[in-house]
């Protein structure tokens, strides 16, 4: 008996058992689908929200410092910038012209930060979270260089000094004109910093107050305008976030900034997009004759052949060449063109080209290119302006050059003079102008240097074409020249004498 209710208790024990195994194991499946329903219900961070959407959306606007549409589509120092970033997150860039910074404060933004030049200078750094600055722009007084520069803003008294008028003056100019009420700050409407540099170079103004950026990208276009000194600290150039306890995304950018500053990347595109676009000068001349020595001789047949199969003259493709690689072959500009004759990858797809680092391919597709533009530019625009006209397409884009051509058509000039149009194309670096062009923002007055840069190498091959020819002819001749011989050595004799007297005024660097 004893055996049989020692069994039946046992039995009745890990029926117990059983029940409470069970038990057990329906609560941890309770607990483990609760903990899954609370994970799965915590929302996603902002950093995944932007790459579960694959975009990250950019609160921006147009302008010379943060982008601006060019030959190879949107570019600008920020745009490289936020196009960085968002490669290194691996999505897709997309700016906002039309949001506001407030909308960076709602739940359902469409906007996941905001660049600088969409912000209000006069917002408090409390009302959101700025990255690290990724530059510092300095206020300048900027003088014209037919007056003495004036020592320090206390000098300034009395004196006239332009500054533009809007809402979006920084606070350090509103401060500085605070501090020093004895000094005539004469507010200017309607315009842009750049105008203000116009101004002083024409004279219609002795000083204005403009940021370093917008000094640095326009200097050359005013070489009468300087610096005389910085009138502000530096002033930091950064991105905006929300103030929101979800620093993903920021953190996210902190990285990558830091990243970019370390490695000396930030360094070289902000070199890239406000160092200046050299025109040719007495010691670019003497660079162009060494390297035409020691660098022309390996192309020169490939150049001459090109030439020919697409009716150019030689000389010009070759100082086409020069301006865009120094007759490199492997060149890459700061916008990653790269070869000999610098084709966009899209430009080199339609014209064939399949290796952009083959320099014979890319002097071939150069020529093509070159003798397309000039075969497709209006019947309306003759003779030398339409090479002209057909080497600033080759610059910027046959896009800016009809942006070009229309606003000097609106300013009462003739869209087919390429004298009347390089007037009007550096214009279209200023706010007024180029927010009505189609194609937007152009560093204008690039093209502008660029044809007369081509035309002087150009004039320089000619000149060196002749003196060989000269040397020719007087070897022949026991090395006395004899202006009588042959016809060649008179054409040889009579255009080096025409080169001689356009020394004055084209060659003058020489």
């Amino acid at each position: 008996m004893a055996g049989i209710k020692y069994t039946d208790g046992r039995k009745r024990n890990i029926k117990v058992v059983k029940r409470f195994s069970i038990a057990n194991l329906l609560v941890g499946f309770l607990l483990v689908c609760t903990a899954g329903l609370l994970i799965r219900s915590a929302p996603p961070s902002k950093l995944e929200q932007v790459r579960s959407a694959g975009e990250l959306r950019v609160m921006a606007r147009s302008g010379p410092v943060s982008h601006y549409q060019s030959p190879l589509g949107i570019t600008g120092f920020e745009y490289t910038l936020l196009k960085g970033f968002a490669d290194e997150l691996k999505v897709k860039l997309v700016l906002n012209d039309e949001a506001s910074a407030d909308l960076l404060h709602s739940n359902e933004s469409p906007i996941d930060l905001a660049s600088p030049s969409a912000l209000n200078p006069t917002n408090t750094k409390q009302q959101l979270r700025y990255s690290s600055a990724f530059m510092d722009l300095s206020l300048q007084l900027i003088y014209n260089t037919n007056q003495t520069p004036p020592a320090d803003v206390k000098s300034l008294a009395g004196k006239t000094v332009l500054v533009v008028s809007r809402a979006s003056v920084p606070t350090a100019l509103q401060e500085l004109q605070q501090s020093f009420p004895d000094i005539h700050w004469e507010l200017v409407e309607n315009v842009e910093m750049a105008d203000l540099l116009e101004m002083v170079e024409l004279g219609h103004g002795d000083y204005a107050v403009v940021d370093s950026a917008i000094f640095d990208i326009h200097r050359y276009s005013y070489p009468h305008t300087q610096v005389a000194f910085d009138i502000s600290e530096p002033q930091p150039l950064a991105w905006a976030f929300a103030p929101s306890r979800d620093k993903s995304l920021y953190d996210a950018a902190q990285k990558y900034l830091a990243k970019i500053k370390n490695s000396g990347q930030l360094a070289q595109i902000s070199s890239q997009f406000f160092d200046h676009f050299i025109e040719v000068n007495t010691d670019d001349a003497l660079m162009f004759s060494i390297r035409f020595d020691k660098r022309f001789p390996r192309w020169a047949d490939t150049i001459k052949a090109a030439a020919n199969q697409y009716n150019l003259d030689w000389q010009l493709v070759a100082a086409v060449g020069y301006q865009e690689s120094q007759w490199i072959p492997n060149a890459q500009s700061f916008t990653g063109v790269r070869g000999f004759m610098m084709l966009t990858p899209d430009t080199a797809r339609e014209l064939g080209v399949k290796n952009l680092e083959d320099p014979v391919q890319s002097i071939f597709g150069g020529a093509k290119y070159l003798r397309y533009l000039l075969d497709t530019l209006p019947a309306s625009i003759q003779g030398e302006d339409r090479l002209y006209m057909a080497l600033a397409a080759y610059n910027q884009g046959i896009g800016h050059l009809d942006d070009a051509r229309a606003l000097t058509r609106r300013l009462k000039g003739d869209g087919n003079s390429w004298a009347d149009v390089s007037k009007a194309f550096p214009l279209l670096a200023k706010q007024e102008y180029y927010s009505k062009a189609t194609y937007g923002y152009s560093r204008g007055w690039e093209p502008v240097i660029y044809v007369k840069n081509i035309l002087n190498y150009q004039k320089i091959l000619a000149f060196k074409e002749s003196q060989q020819q000269l040397r020719i002819a007087t070897s022949l001749n026991g090395d006395s020249l004899n202006l009588t011989t042959t016809a060649q050595e008179k054409s040889a004799v009579e255009k080096l004498n025409q080169l001689r007297l356009s020394s004055a005024s084209s060659l003058s660097f020489l």
